[in-house]
């Protein structure tokens, strides 16, 4: 059943190139049977016309010359064909796979990339896919070159010699458990072989993206042994592997020389014996030639087939994983939101087995209210916070919005009325307008302009180089804290939804950064759903509620006065801080 799921799965791919695919084999038909008609040609020349003493010798010979060139011109244009048309089909499958992963990733959810390595994933989207395109191109035709040149030839070498076929037909059945034996061998270290590079990809991603601590730790040479031994992990995974390939690829040659060595030995004794003609042993030794194609080219198919399906496989495991948060089936479009949340004895933990993060939270959060959420590093805060749009499931309980369960609304309609402002603002690659359009697609520069005011941008903005038009680096690294949050918060002004989350926006700053980025973020914060996570408690005196959690859960709320005056952990906090 999986073989014919994996069949299947494979097979689809095909679907939507069907009349290429089929051009390309008709080719690759043609490609076999001027294969197979060239030595029979030169039979015809060396036996038939030569051997026999012909008057009209000459004209015959001629006659033959010429169509054998008017073949090898046929042969030609079909293997183009097939050489350049059969790869593009490849490369658009492979191109088809690439998306179809890709958007596959965007389905899942934190939980998922929680566990998983960048490089690893990267390595499924790159070298995986380009593995399958190479098989894919090849496997269609090489089957069908292989298949009708390797039979017809027996079907040929049978009529001009039975013995001498026979002879190589008892070298088959080893070859068969040869090959076997270490394609097996090829496809446990072919896969391994990928989970390295894949390890690769991680280390070098991780140490690039952090750049500047290794810098600034004067870290390289921890680093570059960091990357030394994933590295040469990655070689001895390929040593294997190039062991196992060198005895399947020679030990196949020397079948092939075996053969060849056997058709002219046996064959010269059957000559003195007068059971054969020399005409006939150099067809036969030709057509010997055009059956160790066939044979060379299953070997390289074996490769890209070992490479291919271990591709494949890596790419299912991720394509099979169905998304732990998805839409149900009935679940509704939300509208513009009034901003109400309500959780309802939510409790939460990140995997069965480990200790809740949240446990039984019951809070009422009133529409355009303003609510802080403090307590001590691990406690729950950006957690609860990250159950509103639903990066995660609550474990138990429910979390209400306007009155409607979240987990019967579609998640796009949810997180539309949901902006997010982050501690580690992350901006795309691209110009400040690109990144301020992302909370838009579809604004106006004008709308962008009076979003970045909104947020205390604009200024800043003007003054750069390419204003608006500025390239600001991958990750904004030409930016500083202070200028990437409020590109950040210009964002969420353009995308303007009713409810805001602002976590830790601030607590990276210095001081003149925070009062430009609080000023916005109480501009952004008018007349809308807010929650707050603050750990410099000065920022949020003026919330109208703040919410104090605890490992137990909420330990206390009120306003910062009455907390105050409580004297109990926001109190201890306060003054700590």
């Amino acid at each position: 059943m999986l073989l014919n799921s994996r069949s299947k799965k494979l097979l689809a791919y095909y679907a939507p190139y069907k009349r290429l695919l089929v051009a390309d084999l008709a080719c690759a038909v043609v490609v076999a049977l001027v294969t197979l008609a060239l030595p029979l040609c030169a039979r015809i020349i060396t036996k038939d016309i030569l051997e026999a003493g012909r008057p009209d010798a000459l004209t015959q010979i001629y006659l033959m010359g010429g169509l054998m060139l008017a073949l090898i011109v046929l042969h030609a244009l079909c293997k183009s064909f097939v050489d350049y048309q059969g790869h593009m089909m490849g490369a658009l499958m492979e191109r088809d796979m690439r998306a179809e992963l890709f958007e596959h990733y965007q389905k899942l959810s934190f939980g998922f990339y929680d566990d998983q390595k960048t490089g690893q994933l990267m390595s499924r989207l790159t070298n995986d896919t380009f593995a399958l395109g190479e098989w894919f191109h090849h496997a269609p035709e090489d089957i069908v070159l292989n298949t009708i040149k390797f039979l017809g030839t027996f079907s040929i070498l049978l009529s001009i010699n039975i013995p001498l076929t026979l002879i190589l037909l008892l070298f088959m059945p080893i070859m068969a458990v040869y090959t076997f034996y270490f394609n097996n061998l090829m496809n446990k270290a072919l896969r391994a072989s990928r989970e390295r590079i894949g390890d690769v990809n991680t280390q070098a991603e991780d140490t690039l993206a952090g750049i500047r601590v290794v810098k600034s730790f004067t870290g390289e040479d921890v680093e570059i042994a960091k990357f030394g031994r994933e590295n040469s992990r990655f070689v001895e995974s390929k040593r294997y592997f190039y062991r196992n390939e060198t005895w399947f690829y020679n030990g196949m040659l020397a079948f092939t020389q075996l053969f060849t060595t056997a058709v002219i030995v046996f064959g010269a004794t059957r000559i003195v014996r007068g059971e054969l003609d020399l005409a006939d042993l150099l067809t036969y030794l030709l057509y010997v030639g055009i059956l160790i194609e066939p044979i060379r080219t299953a070997l390289n198919f074996a490769r890209l087939y070992q490479e291919g399906i271990t591709g494949f496989d890596r790419m299912m495991e991720i394509l099979t994983l169905r998304p732990d948060i998805q839409d149900a089936p009935t679940a509704m479009t939300l509208g513009r939101v009034q901003g109400q949340i309500e959780f309802k004895g939510v409790s939460f933990r990140y995997r069965e087995g480990q200790e809740h993060v949240l446990n039984d939270i019951s809070l009422h959060i009133q529409a355009r209210d303003y609510v802080a959420l403090v307590g001590h590093s691990g406690v729950g805060k950006t957690t609860l916070c990250s159950l509103i749009p639903r990066f995660y499931e609550v474990s138990a309980g429910q979390i209400l919005l306007d009155g409607h369960d979240i987990r019967h609304v579609r998640l796009r309609s949810l997180r539309e009325n949901i902006g997010v402002v982050q501690q580690d603002v992350y901006l795309f690659a691209g110009s400040i307008a690109d990144n301020i359009r992302y909370g838009k697609p579809e604004a106006t520069q004008a709308e962008i302009v009076e979003a970045a005011k909104k947020a205390n941008a604009h200024v800043f903005i003007q003054a750069l180089p390419n204003g608006y038009d500025t390239d600001i680096g991958q990750r904004g690294v030409k930016l500083s804290g202070g200028q990437k949050q409020r590109i950040s918060i210009a964002r969420v002004f353009l995308k303007d939804p009713p409810i805001i989350i602002f976590d830790e926006a601030t607590s990276a700053l210095d001081n003149e950064s925070e009062r430009a980025v609080q000023d916005s973020l109480e501009r952004l914060s008018h007349s809308r759903t807010t929650l707050v996570i603050a750990h410099r408690l000065s920022t949020i005196r003026n919330a109208r509620r703040i919410v104090v959690l605890s490992d137990e859960g909420i330990a206390e709320q009120g306003t910062h006065e009455a907390l105050i005056a409580l004297g109990g952990v926001y109190a201890s906090l306060y003054h700590i801080r």
